[in-house]
């Protein structure tokens, strides 16, 4: 499927993206942006490098990672959204969430956190969750670092270009308003098995940190301009885990444990979250970026293709 130049040129750009950021120049001209570029999507499932990734409405989205940055090498160019990608904004990529929306950003490492646009997708490097523009990367403080620990949570609808007001639902109001609603009953709901042998991105596996302040209003709860930081409360301390997957039963933890004994130090980090208890199939803690993306790529060798880098106390 081809989404755009990006995409297509993920693998040459691999080891770029596991480096944490693009090279390239560190000036970029003026964009111009046309009068309707850009729409709401959700998007269609799509592959790269082998992994298929599956668009979808994510209003709860709340995720821990690892951030990188891009921005030289698509300066001007039209994002998978078909806005104009300015690698001075405040934009970002992501594999799975509809475009555009806002999202939160929250550096994990120093406290600072922004609104931020995402209009692309990517990044398609094992171990990041997503891909700032370089103005956001400046902003949040790891621009020159390259990756920075961080966490991401959903906001709402971004609004499209020339509009004044919060993008609407993609209902037509004149189709929405035509019949009554159906009475809302209680859904079963079941997890579909995966295909054998196709492997899928990791599922969402939602992350509490950082707890705010009770000293102070959270910011979370706040739609703020893109360019403004806020300082949040954050861990003084946070580690670095490949998680491989996360269970509500022991069982089911064990039997994946047992599976990818092959990669070393895997072991059950239970957790207790909204009244639940959960069991983890972890290994680490890491503090380095490298240690952690070769534990990675080990565990997926291993068998793990759920695999990903989460940050955690």
């Amino acid at each position: 499927m081809m989404l755009r130049v990006r995409d297509g040129v993920a693998a040459a750009l691999l080891a770029a993206a596991l480096a944490g950021c693009s090279t390239g120049p560190s000036t970029y001209g003026p964009v111009t942006v046309p009068p309707n570029a850009g729409v709401y999507k959700v998007g269609q499932p799509y592959q790269i490098d082998g992994t298929w990734y599956y668009p979808h409405e994510q209003p709860d989205y709340d995720e821990t990672g690892i951030a990188s940055w891009y921005g030289p090498s698509f300066h001007g160019q039209h994002t998978a959204n078909g806005e104009i990608f300015d690698a001075t904004g405040i934009s970002a990529a992501h594999r799975t969430l509809p475009m555009p929306v806002n999202v939160r950003v929250t550096n994990l490492e120093n406290g600072k956190s922004l609104m931020v646009r995402v209009n692309d997708r990517g990044p398609f490097a094992r171990g990041r969750i997503i891909d700032l523009s370089v103005g956001a990367a400046k902003l949040l403080g790891f621009y020159g670092k390259g990756t920075a620990r961080v966490r991401v949570t959903y906001m709402g609808r971004a609004n499209l270009p020339g509009a004044s007001t919060p993008a609407g639902s993609e209902t037509p109001a004149a189709v929405a308003e035509a019949l009554p609603a159906a009475p809302a009953n209680k859904v079963q709901v079941a997890a579909l098995d995966p295909l054998p042998g196709l492997p899928q991105e990791a599922p969402l596996d939602v992350h509490p940190l950082p707890a705010p302040s009770p000293a102070t209003t959270d910011p979370l709860a706040e739609v703020q301009p893109y360019g403004v930081v806020t300082h949040v409360s954050v861990p003084a301390q946070t580690h670095l885990y490949v998680q491989l997957g996360a269970f509500g039963t022991f069982a089911n933890a064990q039997r994946l444990k047992a599976r990818l004994a092959a990669a070393r130090g895997v072991y059950i980090s239970p957790i207790d979250r909204r009244g639940q208890r959960l069991y983890r199939v972890r290994i680490g803690p890491f503090d380095d970026v490298g240690e952690a993306d070769s534990a990675l790529t080990n565990a997926v060798r291993s068998g793990g293709t759920d695999a990903k880098i989460v940050v955690d106390q």
